[in-house]
């Protein structure tokens, strides 16, 4: 059995959680290790070890989140619902969708439901893309940089809560490789949580950044540079609000994030919390080609 290190770790952010202290300790002390391992190897092993480490985390954290957390087809459709609310005007019957990280593609199906063209679903897991038996939706297993579908095919890219897993080294690559396969015109609609009102992973009650499976975390600013960098001619961000999203000069959120960041850790992170400053920083970024 692996060792884990058991030097006594100080809570430095109390918050509300139905888990018990020493699980929440274990598990930041086994991701903080595995996410070590990923952030130190060489590209040429990286690719590799996504899957693997993650298998492993959920061997030795058996009473993770993920696995233990029963979702509801209500919550299901409900989470499905409230991303539509964002992305739903986007989507018409030319659309060729692409969802990045799919998993078992719930919400790819729900966005083939409003009758787009044709739909992809994207992940790193073979076991988990093994269970989607629907012909609305084509699979795409992946390495976590390559988009191995057809060049300048995709009109709309989405992806919830996955570029925070990305290894920062690899994420340009990732989004080039995302770029060439958008159409002109076409766009990427990145959600990814807020560095500035974060850690949002297993670090969140012990340390001010993340240091677990989250290897990097951006604000609206960093994401959009990137962005820029890769060819996208211009990002929008919205800010969603009961339920609506609205967009957002890109000027007014650097401002804004500029003189958040300049907030002690521990008020950040306690008024990013808050719905007002939340909703202004979480990043719902789309990038046009």
């Amino acid at each position: 059995m692996e060792a884990v290190d058991k030097t006594p770790l100080r809570v430095i952010y109390p918050i509300k959680t139905n888990r018990l202290a020493e699980d929440i300790e274990h598990h930041y002390r086994v991701e903080l290790e595995l996410a070590s391992r990923l952030r130190e190897a060489p590209r040429s092993e990286r690719l590799s070890l996504y899957g693997p480490l993650y298998d492993e985390l959920f061997r030795r954290v058996p009473n993770h989140p993920q696995l233990t957390r029963k979702v509801s087809d209500a919550e299901k459709r409900q989470v499905s619902k409230d991303k539509l609310a964002l992305l739903g005007r986007f989507l018409d019957k030319d659309t060729v969708f692409l969802e990045i990280g799919a998993g078992d593609a719930h919400f790819t199906l729900a966005v083939a439901d409003r009758g787009v063209r044709k739909c992809y679903a994207l992940d790193v897991s073979r076991e988990i893309l093994s269970g989607v038996n629907d012909p609305r939706v084509e699979t795409v297993l992946s390495d976590g940089c390559t988009v191995p579908v057809p060049k300048d095919s995709v009109t709309l890219a989405y992806s919830f809560q996955v570029m925070e897993h990305i290894h920062p080294d690899d994420a340009l690559e990732q989004l080039r490789n995302l770029f060439a396969v958008i159409a002109p015109g076409g766009s990427y609609l990145c959600v990814t949580p807020s560095r500035l009102n974060g850690p949002h992973d297993a670090s969140k009650f012990f340390d001010t950044v993340a240091r677990g499976f989250h290897l990097k975390e951006y604000t609206t600013t960093e994401l959009a540079r990137l962005f820029r960098a890769v060819g996208f001619s211009r990002a929008v961000p919205y800010a969603g609000f009961y339920g609506h999203y609205l967009p957002l000069p890109l000027s007014f959120v650097k401002v804004f994030e500029w003189a958040f960041g300049k907030l002690p850790p521990r008020i950040a992170q306690r008024w990013g919390r808050k719905p007002v400053f939340r909703n202004l920083l979480n990043v719902n970024l789309r990038a046009i080609k």
